[in-house]
């Protein structure tokens, strides 16, 4: 049955009534604790599955102050179930937005629990294309605490909600039901004393956000659906992580410091990139990212050598006379991969995907968290929406949508980059007008306020792509000229406009 007909709705509380449904949520990372927050409005009951079992330190007790939400990055262990949580992790100006609308109060939350706080292009030494930013007045601010300390708090705040219940260091194994509608989950326990034995929970609607590992892929084929078609770019890119302290008074995390971190974006022609952000506990995470053949490697003397192949020493230099806090960390699962459950199929009513199960993202771009917020947002209009009924393929259709932006710019980026594989890799005839385009937009960031204010919204989620074609932006990509930047790496901030 296709999953758009009539009796695949999963009703609003408005058009339903909320009385005795329950919904799944498997995973219990930022997507699947925001999609559970959604649904406790119109459900019952909800239950979020979680193969991890969370950290002893991550106390969900409301009535702690923020100070015990947020402990140090070196001091939490990552997850199994998410690597790269040893990695940088910033939200996002659109994520930030969109997280606001859904949990008020929260980013003052975050900030209270000492979450850094960076202007773009004002607190960052940042390199791109051969050259320097000019360090103007923010146009935006980006968070780059830890992953976990972000965690934590939202799921103090969405467990506080009676009608949630989180099931941790379970696996689902597979889903109840049949092709025309999913009722639920299969069940494995996890962990010391688990026999491996199954168990159903039945639901009125399974939402999968496992991240990019879903297997939900398999799931539907068991049951007799059709697996969505995957979209794949993998450029090869990998990236090691390592914490450390500054002792040289160059970096630091408030207006006093000389700059909070430094940025040098890869590219085509320059392929290696570099960011050193600050975490909630002073340190500095410095990761190192590289393509196919020539990663950046896990030993802690060559990972500084690898330093050398920047195009400019300042981050060498820093990192030589910086004090090392933690091992070095990797990882290399980060093709662009989008599932096309939006498009015609034989598959369940009652089965939505959601955050990286749905769309994810090379991580260098830091777009995860932001998007997952968004998808989030993106659910809660859905399911309220008085003017339709809320079938599930239109609900995921809008999920879909709240990736696209993400989507286009990580993915038109790595098309681009060499050895880039995969079966969404081609770059179309469109893809070369705009490309065009966008290489003057980029070529004009760095030293034109205006220009860099506009692409700066689009980057991080806040305005769409069009801004970048506003009538006072196309003019001065069309018909100005690059302005003037640094030299060398500007080390003080600079007056004036961003």
């Amino acid at each position: 049955m296709n999953s758009g007909g009539a009796d695949s709705r999963w009703e609003s509380a408005g058009s339903g009534g909320s009385a005795g449904r329950h919904a799944v949520v498997v995973g219990g990372s930022l997507a699947g604790l925001l999609a559970a927050h959604v649904l406790a409005g119109h459900a019952q009951r909800v239950t979020i599955v979680e193969r991890d079992r969370f950290p002893a330190d991550a106390a969900l007790d409301a009535d702690a102050d923020a100070d015990a939400a947020g402990s140090t990055f070196a001091g939490t262990a990552p997850r199994p179930g998410v690597p790269q949580s040893r990695h940088p992790h910033v939200l996002l100006e659109g994520g930030q937005l969109a997280l606001e609308a859904l949990l008020p109060g929260f980013m003052e939350e975050l900030r209270a629990a000492g979450a850094p706080r960076v202007g773009m292009p004002e607190d960052i030494v940042q390199w791109q294309s051969g050259r320097w930013f000019r360090r103007v007045p923010a146009s935006t601010h980006i968070h780059t605490g830890s992953r976990a300390q972000i965690e934590r708090l939202i799921r103090r705040r969405v467990l506080a909600n009676p009608s949630v219940t989180l099931v941790e260091g379970t696996e689902t194994v597979g889903l109840l039901g049949d092709a025309s509608r999913a009722r639920g989950v299969l069940l494995r326990e996890r962990g010391d004393g688990a026999r491996g034995e199954q168990r159903e929970l039945a639901a009125d609607l399974v939402v999968d956000a496992s991240g990019r590992g879903t297997k939900a892929p398999r799931w539907l084929t068991a049951v007799g659906a059709e697996a969505p078609h995957e979209e794949t770019i993998d450029t090869g890119l990998a990236y090691a992580s390592r914490v450390y302290r500054d002792t040289t008074g160059t970096l630091g995390a408030d207006a006093s410091a000389a700059a909070f971190g430094f940025y040098v974006v890869p590219n085509p022609d320059q392929p290696y990139g570099v960011v050193v952000l600050p975490l909630e506990d002073g340190t500095h995470l410095a990761t190192f990212s590289g393509l196919r053949g020539d990663e950046p490697p896990a030993d802690e003397e060559e990972f500084e050598t690898y330093a050398k192949r920047l195009p400019h020493p300042v981050v060498h230099r820093w990192m030589r006379d910086a004090e090392p806090l933690s091992p070095v960390s990797g990882f290399r699962r980060t093709a662009n991969v989008r599932r096309r459950y939006d498009l015609p199929g034989r598959r369940p009513a009652g089965f939505l995907a959601t955050g990286d199960a749905l769309c994810t993202f090379n991580p260098i771009y830091g777009q995860g968290m932001a998007v997952a917020a968004l998808s989030a947002v993106a659910l809660r209009d859905a399911l309220a929406d008085p003017r339709r009924t809320p079938t599930t393929r239109r609900v995921q259709k809008a999920l879909l949508a709240a990736s696209r932006q993400a989507w286009d710019i990580s993915a038109g980026a790595d098309k681009k980059m060499p050895g880039a594989v995969g079966n969404a890799a081609v770059v179309r005839p469109a893809d070369r007008v705009a490309g065009w385009y966008l290489r003057r937009v980029q070529e004009r960031t760095p030293g034109d306020p205006v220009v860099g204010r506009a692409f700066r919204s689009a980057l991080t989620l806040k305005e769409p792509l069009s801004a970048l074609f506003a009538p006072k932006v196309a003019r001065a990509v069309l018909f100005g000229p690059a302005l003037p930047t640094p030299e060398e790496p500007p080390l003080t901030r600079e007056d004036g406009d961003a």
